[in-house]
């Protein structure tokens, strides 16, 4: 008997994976035409890096798009805040209210800059996570939002040396003969690079791990180097240490390439040597001796240069911007950025022109309009920062109740009854529940847009696959309903969704110096995967050429020497450390490492039942030795809490884990758990020392048996 795909009933649609992961995977979406349902989601197999094949997370994609929890119609408040009871309402009305409270509060002697968006990356889109939203807050004078939750840090740490992010051709790293997952989970949150790693173990590579926990990627490796958190940039001047001490570095490279060798040899030799390392990071002195030899000598050992892959876990500390910028210097060291698929990779996002200034429009932002950090959302929430107090809250693309630090104080902020907040999303998260207005919003499958990537060299636009089920609305409609309703100029938001991409691509912009997507035309990502105008096996430090103002390498930064900064590298411990801050860590020993569960992307999937299921419940990794001191036993439920909050979890009692060393995989939703709280209950709004970004992983905590 014929199928129906064998009939032609059912047709196929190219898309791409919205979600925070350097993979961007493509994906087909196969469409029953008599229903209009998608019935089928799998990997695009002519995608050039992702081959075909999804993460667990978005294979179980079709339960997320027909969940019979979608919102999907707009829905106003008629309960106490945070109970969660909301009445339809129609989009007309939602509009109007969300309008009229929003002229009401910029016409007030607060102004404008009272209303605050928050949003992140629940869709990596050009169009989705950043275009017509962002132009319409700055049109109308709101705050603006510092996006820094997840990678400033290592992007600061980056452009302070590199002057722009440490990047590859992932697809060359097959040439690596060492290489350093250095804080990066690359098997669960960058699983298609992993199968480059393990084709270049294939070829003879070794894989080495550093991280404080033994992830399914330590676990996998030739071996795991059990760093204590938040030490990186010691560890990294150690081996600068040894390499100078032994004369490993390429005298050439950095004499050609890099500026400060000098002043950084001296101050690796003088401050950082193995036994002060070994102290600070927790690893013998043979194991930075062993990691420093086989690094910088990894072409007489293994037949080829060096890969360091770094990941955004490391620089959630205190330090994380400096210990970015410290790493990153290894290469020059060693010379392995002459090498295709050798150096450092963080992100490939700098790789991809397109013009970001056209999509958001920052000439409308008005003069003197503050910044507020997200990360600080709990002390906006409660008036606690220069300027207006926040009256307004406008959420999308992000679950700041489940997602952000000082869960309680934020969430005793998002029930303030004087606060107006507004949730466009798929789901009834635990922010939605504070909502006075809901506005229900489509998935990937639902609209199109347009997608660089942060692992890859490859731009697609995603196709709408199907209708948009209920009265859901992308983000780009949501914004032109309010313009409109706002009386903003028309011409900043009447453009078609696909005229914006294709403006954004400067496709008819024949007057600009030729860049990586000339010539590369919206058609042609609709059509699937465009690799950028780049060189096969493409090296863009193999011949120096960096992006800062010196066009070098700045091992000694005369920008950061100007700032009044240390211009050199060197090691920030965390804000929360045993070593430096004893009293604290009398009370609180026991350093709390928060990455996400294998299941979970942060809070996004902790709703789909399958994935709530793979990951089980919440659980706390503790050494033995940890666990004895405190009469705690395998599978024992476990209370974990520090002066700022608590959550319990079960206990797995082993050596994944090194002594003062404990894991919690998150992100679970309040409403999923017995206790009302997540690991952010217990993380500071600390910030890092570059960029301001989160410090999730610098958290000091105790833990007792229940």
């Amino acid at each position: 008997m014929s199928t129906k795909r064998e009939l032609g009933l059912v047709r196929t649609v190219k898309a791409v994976c919205p979600h925070d992961c350097p993979d961007t995977c493509g994906m087909v979406v196969s469409v029953d035409q008599a229903t209009g349902r998608a019935v089928d989601l799998r990997g695009d197999k002519e995608h050039p890096f992702t081959q075909g094949f999804l993460c667990q997370k978005v294979s179980n994609y079709l339960e997320r798009v027909y969940h019979p929890d979608r919102l999907l119609y707009p829905m106003k408040r008629v309960g106490p805040k945070g109970e969660g009871k909301f009445t339809r309402i129609s989009w007309g009305e939602a509009i109007r209210t969300i309008g009229e409270k929003f002229r009401a509060i910029a016409a007030s002697e607060d102004g404008p800059q009272a209303i605050l968006p928050y949003s992140y990356a629940g869709t990596m889109g050009k169009l989705m996570y950043s275009s017509l939203d962002r132009r319409f807050f700055h049109r109308l004078g709101a705050s603006l939002l510092d996006r820094t939750i997840c990678a400033t840090a290592g992007a600061v740490g980056c452009d302070v040396t590199l002057g722009t992010r440490a990047m590859i051709d992932p697809q060359a790293a097959v040439n690596s003969r060492y290489i350093v997952n250095w804080g990066s989970n690359t098997s669960v949150t960058n699983i298609h690079f992993w199968k480059v790693e393990h084709e270049a173990r294939k070829r003879g590579a070794r894989i080495v791990t550093i991280d404080p926990y033994k992830s399914p990627t330590a676990a996998k490796s030739d071996w795991w180097i059990p760093i204590r958190p938040g030490t990186d940039a010691a560890l990294a001047l150690g081996v600068m240490h040894i390499i100078f001490r032994e004369g490993w570095q390429d005298d050439a490279y950095l004499n050609d390439h890099c500026v400060g060798a000098e002043q950084l040899r001296a101050r690796a030799l003088n401050q950082y040597p193995p036994e002060k390392v070994a102290y600070i990071t927790g690893l013998s002195v043979e194991e930075i001796e062993r990691f420093a030899r086989e690094y910088a000598r990894s072409q007489e050992l293994f037949g080829g240069p060096a890969l360091i892959r770094l990941n955004y876990g490391l620089q959630r500390h205190g330090g994380g911007g400096m210990a970015v910028r410290t790493i990153v210097c290894l290469p020059a060291l060693t010379g392995d950025w002459r090498h295709p698929g050798a150096g450092a990779f963080l992100s490939t996002s700098k790789a991809y022109p397109f013009d970001d200034n056209y999509l958001t429009r920052p000439d409308l932002i008005p003069k003197g309009t503050r910044t507020i950090n997200m990360v600080n959302l709990a002390e906006a929430l409660h008036g606690e920062l220069p300027g207006p107090a926040v009256q307004a809250l406008f959420v999308y693309n992000s679950n700041p109740a489940a997602v952000n630090p000082d869960q309680s104080r934020v969430l005793s902020g998002l029930a303030r009854e004087d606060l107006f907040t507004v949730v466009h999303d798929q789901f009834q998260t635990d922010t939605a529940d504070f909502a006075d207005i809901v506005l229900p919003a489509t998935t990937q499958l639902e609209h199109f847009d347009i997608h660089n990537s942060y692992g890859h060299l490859y731009v697609q636009a995603n196709n709408p696959a199907i209708a948009p089920l209920g009265e859901s609305k992308p983000n780009t409609e949501v914004f032109r309903l309010l313009a409109k309703e706002m009386g903003f100029e028309p011409e900043l938001f009447e453009e078609s969704d696909e005229e914006i991409a294709r403006r954004s691509l400067r496709e008819d912009d024949t007057s600009a110096e030729p860049t990586a997507l000339t010539g590369i035309t919206l058609d042609d990502t609709k059509a699937g995967p465009v690799r950028l105008n780049l060189p096969t096996n493409w090296a863009p430090f193999a011949s120096g050429e960096f992006p800062t103002v010196s066009g070098k390498c700045e091992l000694y930064s005369e920008r950061e020497a100007r700032a009044g900064r240390d211009p050199l590298p060197y090691y920030v411990p965390p804000h929360e450390d045993p070593q430096t801050k004893p009293e604290l860590a009398a009370k609180y020993p026991l350093q709390l490492l928060t990455p996400p569960a294998t299941s979970f992307l942060n809070s996004t999937f902790v709703n789909v039942n399958t994935l709530r299921k793979s990951a089980g419940e919440r659980t706390l990794e503790i050494h033995p030795t940890d666990a004895a001191r405190r009469n705690i036993t395998d599978g024992q439920m476990v209370r974990v809490f520090n002066g700022r909050g608590r959550f319990r979890a079960r206990a797995i009692v082993g050596e994944s884990v090194k002594p003062g060393v404990v894991v919690s995989l998150g992100l679970w939703w309040r409403k999923f758990t017995d206790d009302g709280a997540n690991c952010n209950s217990t993380t500071s709004t600390a910030t890092t020392d570059f960029g301001g970004g989160a410090t999730f992983f610098d958290n000091l905590v105790e833990v007792t048996a229940l």
